[in-house]
């Protein structure tokens, strides 16, 4: 069986020591060159652009650019370099958001040499690298249970008003802050301080998160 070639891979992390450390065990296994580190996702882009790899290893929680748009970013200028995720962060609202930017596999940063070197060889065959706990967690969320805006909660979920969720619902419909205070008759001030409220109470970080946390309790529904 003829080997593959060499992988060219590039690391995407912002804190030093791991970029530094994660290079360092690239350059231990087989089939990996390391051809570039990039300290946030605005210089992953550019090293893709100027170094061409077949893989980014990225992580999500950069500053300037996070993997997230990084990874969107990649996928749409060079479809020919794949990424793989490999982050702390195991959650819904960081995994789902990176595969729907294009990332072909996903790991956690417990994840051993075998299982870099096998996701990398798995994503550059056309298949996905996911760790068994992230193919588990895509499993349970396939087989939960969906719940629709004709089966609404009791009750709006951690303590969210009536109004709150109008606004989240409005977020999750793709409408911008002006165009939410249009439709509701307020100022855009006024939506400001709901949406900040919303985000303090339900833990999110973005707009993104709280799109998807209104999916997830039935609060708005998913195109199609």
């Amino acid at each position: 069986m003829t080997a593959r070639k060499v992988a060219r891979v590039v690391v995407a992390d912002d804190q030093t020591v791991v970029r530094e450390g994660i290079v360092m065990l690239l350059g231990l296994l087989p089939g990996i060159e390391v051809v570039g580190s990039a300290a946030d996702g605005e210089e992953a882009v550019r090293m893709v652009a100027e170094l061409a790899p077949d893989v980014v290893l990225m992580d999500l929680r950069m500053p300037r650019c996070d993997g997230v748009e990084a990874t969107r970013r990649i996928r749409a200028d060079h479809p020919g370099t794949q990424v793989v995720v490999l982050t702390t962060y195991a959650d819904d609202d960081s995994l789902f958001p990176a595969l729907q930017a294009g990332a072909r596999g996903y790991l956690t940063k417990d994840a051993d040499g075998d299982e870099i070197v096998r996701a990398i060889d798995d994503v550059l065959s056309g298949e996905a690298g996911l760790s068994p706990r992230i193919q588990r967690r895509l499993l349970e969320r396939v087989t939960e249970p969906v719940r629709t805006l004709s089966q609404p909660p009791d009750e709006p979920p951690d303590g969210l008003t009536a109004r709150e969720v109008e606004v989240l619902r409005l977020v999750a419909d793709g409408q911008s802050n002006p165009e939410i205070a249009r439709t509701l008759h307020v100022s855009t001030a006024t939506v400001k301080t709901h949406i900040n409220n919303l985000f303090a109470k339900a833990g999110l970080r973005d707009r993104t998160q709280a799109v998807h946390y209104a999916y997830r309790h039935g609060l708005a529904q998913p195109p199609g």
